[in-house]
């Protein structure tokens, strides 16, 4: 740190500066002796992307998602690898840039391979892991991304809106025409309007709150939205678009009838839209206090200025 500048400012889990490869420790301090754990998961995401490139290599349906997924993941095996022979260079930066690529990202390579939904969770527990900090944008660049992430967060939220209709319809209607089109169009609008507006919501808001004041886990109101934001995705690839497929495939026979699965689909997309609302109040209202790791930076925060502060009449003198 320059005697006569203040450290720059960055968000994270931390505030030390980018130069600094040892998330841990403090800036000038030695290595730790442990391997730090992000690194070792770095092998153990290696193993994963390994074995979903296997199971993605065994179907023929949805082939462009295939590609994407076995492209992503052959990527991912080797940036892991190199971020673990690397971690104390360069390693640990590819570790952040990939896993924030792929928390989103993964929800899609799930479409045709379940196993990757755990690999965001993965990813996630590795970024935390990884205690990532980035440089404040600037204030043109923040309202590019604030409007970009507003714009898409709404998007999904209407998109949530149209799907419990559509699902409300289907149970409700008495023609088969109404309620099996219903169900069909669900089906279209989950996969293309719901699955990216997601990914692009948690992209733009990953990238919204690392590159800002208010960071990813300093602040309760902002951790709540990205576990709301990580929640939706697992549930809709595990238990939503099961029943939704059912539903299709059931109601394709004049007599068939929604039943409970119609009624569950309901609970569930209803429950998605509530989410999404609370989401969009957390993002106007911003209560609650600052988490631990929030109070932790910005007494660190205060100890570099007054160090800073410290030295500056000695490095005047000069």
């Amino acid at each position: 740190m320059s005697a006569h500048g203040r450290e720059p400012s960055v968000e994270g889990m931390d505030t030390e500066t980018r130069s600094d490869p040892w998330p841990y420790s403090g800036p000038g301090s030695a290595p730790p002796s442990r391997r730090p754990l992000a690194q070792s998961l770095q092998w153990a995401f290696a193993a994963f992307a390994a074995i979903n490139i296997v199971l993605l290599r065994g179907g023929s349906d949805l082939p462009v998602i295939r590609t994407m997924a076995l492209t992503g993941y052959g990527a991912a095996v080797a940036l892991s690898v190199v971020a673990a022979l690397r971690w104390t260079g360069f390693g640990r930066r590819i570790a952040i840039g990939l896993h924030l690529a792929l928390a989103p990202l993964q929800f899609v390579f799930s479409i045709p391979d379940k196993l990757a939904l755990a690999g965001m969770v993965f990813s996630v527990t590795i970024l935390a892991l990884s205690r990532p900090r980035f440089p404040r944008m600037s204030r043109r660049t923040r309202r590019v991304w604030l409007t970009l992430h507003i714009g898409v967060s709404a998007g999904w939220l209407g998109v949530a809106l149209t799907m419990t209709a559509l699902a409300i319809t289907g149970v409700v209607t008495d023609s088969h025409s109404v309620r099996h089109g219903a169900y069909e169009l669900l089906h279209i609008v989950d996969l293309a309007a719901a699955i990216p507006s997601m990914a692009l919501s948690i992209i733009t808001g990953l990238v919204v709150s690392l590159g800002t004041k208010w960071g990813l886990v300093k602040h309760w109101w902002v951790l709540v939205k990205f576990g709301i934001s990580l929640t939706i995705p697992v549930i809709a690839g595990t238990l939503e678009s099961s029943l939704a497929d059912e539903l299709a495939i059931r109601t394709a026979d004049p007599a068939g009838q929604p039943g409970g699965v119609g009624i569950a689909l309901t609970v569930c997309l209803a429950s998605f839209t509530a989410a999404l609302w609370i989401a969009t109040i957390l993002s106007v209202v911003k209560p609650w206090d600052r988490t631990r790791w929030g109070r932790a930076a910005e007494a660190r925060q205060h100890a570099v200025r007054r160090r800073s502060a410290d030295h500056e009449p000695v490095a005047s003198n000069r």
